[in-house]
Order: C-alpha cells, then structure tokens, then sequence
C-alpha cells in the first residue's frame, strides 16, 4: 500500500472490475479494495452491475484492513441513510386470550359435557 489508510476513512475511488460477489475500487495507483455486494446499498442486490459501473468514481468507507494479505474492506452502504425500520408487528395474542369462555356460543355447552366425556373415558 502507497498511503496508509485508516479504518473509517472516507475516501473516492474508481471503480476498476465488477464480479457477481462486489466490486474491486481503486483507492490509489498501487491500492486496491472491495466493496461486498452485501455492502453496496441497504435491501437486496441482485447485480451489482445495477448500481456500480467500471470506471466511476464513488466515495467508499473503509470498514477493515488486513494488514496480513493488504485487503481492504469498502463500503457504499455506511455513507447511505439508512430506511426506516418497519414497525414490528403485535404479538399475536393467544387462543385463550382472544376468546372469552363466557361470550362465545358453544364453549358452555363444550364446557358442561367435558366432565360427562371424562367420566365415560374412565370407564
């Protein structure tokens, strides 16, 4: 690596290749890193070809650096806003807590043959 990035970093760079898995962006003349497609936008990425194209140039963070092998982690998506979170939904509520035993048609009958069912069980 020519300069010395930092992680965090904001940087513009170019982007040289695009594969199915990402997209190769040139920081400078001797450094190189990889944008994930994971890392591209927030929501689904089929192809990353949609939103990079080969020779743009694009602002990148840089995520991690592995000193070992030079490989530089890049993102899109850290300069992005990210979308409103959808509002979870309810619990369900359970069986016993949507029917009340006293309103509902049928339970009372249900509830004076149980014991007449239990005792005939047993015989």
């Amino acid at each position: 690596m020519a300069k010395k990035y930092e992680v965090g970093e904001v940087v513009t760079g170019k982007v040289t290749g695009i594969q199915p898995y990402g997209a190769f962006v040139a920081l400078d003349e001797q450094t190189q890193g990889l944008v994930h497609i994971s890392e591209i936008t927030y929501g689904y990425v089929k192809d990353v070809a949609d939103f990079l194209k080969v020779g743009e140039a694009i602002q990148v963070k840089i995520l991690d650096i592995d000193e070992n092998s030079d490989k530089i982690s890049l993102s899109t998506r850290a300069l992005q806003e990210a979308p409103p979170q959808k509002k979870k939904e309810q619990p369900r509520k359970s069986l016993q807590d949507r029917v009340d035993e006293n309103d509902a048609n049928g339970f009372k009958s249900l509830k004076e043959k149980l014991q007449h069912w239990i005792e005939q069980s047993g015989q």
